[in-house]
């Protein structure tokens, strides 16, 4: 046998050694719900029923993936978008995210809307380590990761929200005698909470009214009138969409004039204020943290133009004026950015791990200053807003933008 020297032995070793470390390290690491080709990802929203203004954040996402697969898809792999209506029922919205997970299996479960929706479904997902991603729903309570490691919030939470209206109506009205509508729900308690924080002592002098509505109500009318009786000069409406715009109309209808607020998931100028009137919503003031569509002080802003040819290519003759085209495009956009950091690694924990790990990250339709930001500790993306008031056919932003961050449970 002839010698070989010691030295080529341990080279070809090493030779081998590297070979297989490349290997280990370009090897590509899956979850149920990702491939070499696809990314499947799971959505619930409701397309009917009380809530169903909504139904366009699901819309303009599905068309947002749709777009990303015709430029290549995300890291070579196309995004399967399967999105189902639960119609804002818990019940419903348990049985539609227990067949995306056990029939469809998706990787993730992707801005599912609702604070009840979600309430429904945390548990289920985080027993199953399925991240429950950028919820739509701004409830202090999905910024939990100690409890809640798979659930993750995206925009401001009510509570930080609210935080901002007490702030500037303590410095605007400081002796304002206001009256609270809310949804008798997480929801509504979440902006009530951030109310009374904000006003800290004075809010026992301050608010005169607290009025809670359900869901269920088809009408809000009979509430309104009992608060306008208690005579606040301030009304603050914590409610969805379809109240939010009963309440604007019937305040004008009653020849009452306070000062409203409305909360920022009810300002959609083609959802709520067209529909309240907008000779009604003259004056009403909310807070953004996106830019507004139909707002032409954003015609040249670079990332509403890539929004706007987004519509033209993707969802052609959609009304701009619907502020889920712009909430859907962002949460989709923060989605997309989450995949691409994931690389070849689709795992659930690596999803997670990424969706934490957000830095100044900015999509197209957020306001200038306004920033996505997560760390392992924080799992509340955007926690800033600026007011802005409603005049003529739009919302005009006033003021600086105020941070309301709410520390995690």
């Amino acid at each position: 046998m002839p010698f070989k020297p010691r030295t080529a032995v341990l080279s070809a070793a090493v030779i081998a050694f590297a070979a297989a470390s490349g290997s280990a390290f370009a090897q590509k690491t899956y979850d149920t719900g990702a491939s070499d080709t696809e990314i499947k990802i799971g959505n619930i929203i409701p397309y009917s029923g009380p809530a169903s203004a909504y139904g366009s954040i699901g819309k303009t996402e599905a068309a947002y993936f749709r777009m990303i697969n015709d430029q290549g898809g995300i890291n070579g792999r196309k995004v399967n978008f399967i999105t189902y209506d639960d119609a804002y029922s818990p019940p419903k919205a348990v049985e539609q995210v227990r067949k995306l997970v056990e029939s469809d299996e998706v990787l993730v479960v992707f801005n599912p809307l609702g604070t009840p929706s979600n309430t429904a479904i945390q548990k289920y997902l985080n027993s199953k380590k399925i991240p429950q991603l950028f919820v739509a729903t701004g409830a202090t309570k999905w910024n939990d990761p100690k409890n809640f490691p798979w659930t993750i919030g995206w925009q401001p939470s009510y509570q930080s929200e609210a935080q901002i209206y007490a702030k500037w109506l303590m410095k605007e009205k400081p002796d304002a005698k206001v009256a609270i509508l809310y949804q008798n729900d997480d929801f509504g308690k979440d902006y009530l909470k951030g109310t009374k924080d904000g006003l800290g002592a004075k809010g026992a002098s301050m608010i005169i009214l607290e009025e809670s509505y359900e869901i269920s109500e088809p009408t809000i009318d009979s509430h309104i009138v009992k608060i306008k009786a208690a005579n606040p000069d301030v009304l603050l409406i914590y409610a969805t969409p379809k109240f939010a715009a009963q309440t604007i109309k019937k305040t004008a209808e009653l020849g009452w004039k306070p000062l409203q607020i409305v909360t920022n998931v009810s300002i959609s100028v083609g959802s709520v204020m067209q529909p309240a009137g907008f000779e009604n919503a003259q004056g009403v003031f909310s807070a953004a943290y996106a830019k507004d569509g139909s707002d032409p002080q954003w015609n040249n802003d670079p990332g509403m133009k890539k929004w706007n040819e987004f519509l033209e290519k993707y969802m052609p003759g959609a009304d701009k004026t619907e502020s889920g085209l712009v909430y859907g495009y962002g949460a989709a956009q923060t989605l997309a950015k989450v995949l691409e950091m994931c690389g070849d690694d689709l795992t659930r924990a690596n999803v997670m791990k990424r969706a934490a790990s957000l830095k100044d990250f900015t999509p197209d339709t957020l306001l200038p200053g306004v920033k996505i930001n997560t760390s392992a500790t924080d799992f509340a993306p955007i926690s800033q807003l600026q007011m802005m008031r409603f005049k003529g056919q739009k919302w005009e932003l006033f003021g600086e933008i105020i941070s309301g961050d709410v520390p995690a449970d």
